[in-house]
């Protein structure tokens, strides 16, 4: 069942004010402008730029340099098309990736992206170094093959030149940064997901450097989003046309934008940030470590205001994406046809998990996809709408999955879920989602981590005194939807079916003998 709310009240009282976001994901960036009027927050993308991965002798890496070329670009859209003078730049990315500079300020070699296959041995000899519940104790941060921790051991023991000729390591948002001001900076809910961080002490955590054998002095400077990191240089003014604007350290890190802008209220709620990935949590005053997290795997990333994440990564509609470029040379299906021929495939007749490592980088996603099926005693998805009813049932049932540990962890009610990001625009993953939880889900917005880090913006130069006052505005300039559960009852007959089918296939496929 879905629900309309209408988020456009018009209230006088804020003069006209323009900022600019980049928001760039691992498939694509955009360019942003939002204006503050009435008020309310306005956001018109004004430029958008593919991102992929380049290989290069069996590796793969992110070409910074043309990322830095369409950002430029984008700062000329985003000038031309301001009714009013832009009052600052801000920039988020996806997590864990980095570069390394040398001693002449120069890019070492182009950063490796996170899905390169180096990193799964990388995680297993660093462990074999140090107990996992010690790591966990010191960074809070969940165990993914492609964080930052075990990406910088990777290139400590198969590119040792590199850390020689290292004197700064400068995350995907920091290069960017640093390309526009020439100034060297990490932000606290980046630096938090690295699983270099300890958010306890609050710095760099040098034992970890220690065993990686890699000098801590690497690092930045860690500091607070909504400053001022620094004007923009001369050259890039002119190249662009806009005046010599502040950038703005935002919340980098892409997730931490996109909660800023959840539009809720008091502390009942979970958000869903949804896109490629998907990544379920709720927002805590401080890091929640215990045994019961570290066995479920939770995460605590920050977050403005210095809040923490307490959250968990999820496969999201990756799953999905890698399916539509197999269909593409056999169908020219729109994405919004095919969710509409979901209706005509059976419920619950394949179900899997999305976390299994069959789905990280596949060569064919569907035939990854058959295999788990085949693997674990179930029929193979033979139709395309077989297939993507799979994916979203199985993704609704993952989010069951991670909303009970949640409850689990902590005593807080929680009566409503936020779906934010490009996934609150998939209608049927939103009402599976209700219907699973049982729980009404609030969708939107979709451009969520655009929107907070423009509002982060505003912070920096007082149009905006809270977050609290921020996620107001932000739900008084969206419209958003709401899906109440329909057939919860439904959803939990085949809830214990999809847990034996995750415990079934890390036996089979993972080599694992979980009991939960």
């Amino acid at each position: 069942m879905v629900r309309d709310t209408n988020g456009r009240n018009r209230r006088k009282g804020m003069s006209h004010n323009s900022f600019l976001a980049f928001d760039i994901g691992a498939e694509s960036g955009r360019a942003l402008l939002g204006t503050l009027k009435k008020n309310e927050i306005q956001v018109q993308e004004v430029y958008r730029f593919n991102n992929r991965m380049i290989s290069k002798g069996g590796h793969v890496y992110w070409d910074v340099h043309y990322l830095f070329q369409e950002i430029k670009k984008g700062i000329s859209k985003g000038a031309n098309a301001s009714k009013s003078s832009v009052c600052s730049i801000g920039i988020d990315t996806w997590g864990v990736d980095f570069g390394l500079f040398d001693k002449e300020d120069h890019l070492i070699s182009l950063p490796f992206a996170y899905r390169d296959t180096r990193n799964k041995k990388a995680m297993i000899e660093f462990l074999g170094k140090i107990p996992p519940r010690e790591v966990y104790d010191l960074t809070g941060i969940q165990f993914l093959q492609f964080n930052s921790l075990f990406q910088l051991y990777a290139l400590r023991t198969q590119n040792p030149e590199f850390i020689t000729r290292g004197k700064n390591l400068l995350f995907m948002p920091d290069i960017f940064n640093y390309f526009l001001t020439g100034e060297m900076v990490t932000e606290f809910s980046y630096a938090t997901t690295s699983q270099l961080f300890n958010p306890c002490k609050d710095e760099w955590e040098e034992r970890l450097f220690k065993i990686l054998d890699v000098p801590v002095s690497l690092m930045q400077d860690v500091e607070t989003a909504g400053q001022t990191i620094g004007l923009l240089k001369k050259s890039v003014a002119e190249q662009t046309g806009i005046a010599s604007v502040p950038v703005v350290l935002t919340a980098t890190h892409d997730t931490a934008s996109a909660v800023a802008a959840v539009p809720a209220q008091g502390k009942e709620w979970a958000f869903i940030s949804s896109g490629t990935w998907s990544i379920m949590g709720i927002e805590l005053d401080s890091p929640l470590i215990n045994e019961e997290s570290f066995i479920l795997n939770f995460t605590n990333e920050g977050g403005i205001g210095h809040k923490f994440r307490l959250s968990k990564n999820i496969t999201g509609l990756w799953l999905l994406q890698e399916c539509r470029k197999k269909w593409r040379g056999r169908s020219n299906i729109e994405y919004g046809e095919l969710m509409r021929t979901v209706s005509s495939a059976k419920p619950f007749r394949s179900l899997i998990d999305p976390d299994c490592h069959l789905f990280l980088k596949p060569a064919d996603m569907t035939e990854a996809i058959r295999e788990f099926c085949q693997k674990t005693g179930q029929p193979c998805p033979e139709t395309i709408s077989e297939f993507v009813r799979c994916v979203l049932e199985s993704l609704a049932f993952k989010y069951k999955c991670v909303f009970d540990e949640l409850c689990s962890l902590c005593s807080r009610r929680i009566s409503k879920v936020h779906i934010i990001g490009g996934g609150s625009r998939n209608r049927v993953l939103c009402q599976y989602t209700a219907d699973a939880l049982g729980l009404p889900v609030v969708a939107g917005p979709a451009e969520a981590t655009a929107v907070g880090n423009i509002m982060i913006q505003t912070l920096s130069v007082d149009k905006v005194d809270s977050i609290e006052n921020v996620r107001n505005m932000i739900s008084a300039s969206f419209d958003l939807r709401i899906y109440d559960p329909a057939e919860s009852e439904e959803w939990e007959r085949h809830y214990n079916r999809f847990r034996r089918v995750c415990r079934e296939s890390r036996k089979e496929i993972e080599g694992l003998d979980y009991n939960r």
